[in-house]
């Protein structure tokens, strides 16, 4: 009869001993959610490692779309334009300045190039001042352009300048790859059927004849494919009257480039 009394007691002392190891599930089960927690930030980082390549790789595929663009852009102006205007520059004043600007714009000329008449055929040595005179005021007055030159090809040439010449140097110093376009006075456009070699002159050049307000020329002797009229109003201040002026004792400030009103001034031209 003893025997079955100890075994409820025996199970009552085997089921409270087993109350801890219930404890111990339950701080496991609170323990899991902390540990879910901390792994959620590395799952959210494996997106931020895949999507920069993706960035990089659309930067560079907008890179290679814009590219051939630019090429195209090139190829289309295959030839360079360069104006060149011609002329004594005794002295240069503010008249060829905006019309050599103003020809610049309507025909997209990427440069202008000023040469000083060396010699001019048609005037006698005395009657001009010498041509490195106006050769250095013409560099002055254009320093402030980047797209104004000056060149000395009729400067240092030889003998009395005439424009095929002038046209033949600079056509073959800048290669065939490049339209010249010849910018002198309408005034002196009207004669070019005189000058030396004129049939020669509209396949070297294209001319553009700037005119002054009031100055009519008729061009129908002159072929049309060969030869623009521009009208530039700045065009009616002239070389002859600025000499003239000086030679007056009255300024010719704001008729002439500053730096040329003083080169005149410190040289004693036109005196």
């Amino acid at each position: 009869m003893a025997t079955p009394r100890k075994t409820p007691a025996a199970t009552k002392a085997v089921t409270k001993k087993a109350a801890p190891e219930k404890a111990v599930t339950k701080t496991a089960k609170s323990a899991a959610p902390a540990t879910r927690t901390r792994a959620a930030p590395r799952a959210t980082a494996t997106p931020r490692v895949t999507t920069a390549p993706r960035a990089t790789n659309a930067a560079r595929a907008a890179t290679a779309t814009r590219t051939p663009t630019a090429t195209r852009n090139r190829t289309r102006r295959a030839a360079r334009r360069v104006g060149i205007m011609g002329g004594t520059f005794d002295p240069i004043h503010h008249g060829h300045l905006v019309a050599a600007s103003e020809v610049a714009g309507r025909f997209l000329l990427d440069e202008v190039v000023f040469v000083p008449t060396g010699q001019p055929w048609q005037k006698d040595v005395g009657e001009v001042s010498t041509a490195e005179d106006r050769y250095l005021m013409t560099v002055i007055a254009t320093a402030s352009n980047p797209r104004f030159h000056v060149s000395r090809v009729d400067v240092d040439r030889a003998g009395p300048t005439y424009t095929v010449d002038t046209l033949r140097e600079l056509k073959e110093s800048y290669g065939p790859k490049v339209e010249l376009f010849f910018i002198t006075g309408a005034d002196a456009l009207d004669k070019i059927l005189s000058w030396k070699d004129s049939a020669d002159l509209f396949q070297l050049a294209h001319f553009v004849g700037v005119t002054r307000p009031g100055f009519v020329l008729s061009a129908e002797h002159l072929p049309a494919d060969s030869v623009s009229l521009v009208q530039v109003p700045a065009m009616a201040i002239s070389s002859t009257d600025c000499r003239l002026r000086v030679h007056s004792g009255l300024p010719v400030w704001y008729l002439v480039p500053d730096g040329v009103v003083q080169y005149i001034n410190k040289r004693g031209l036109y005196r």
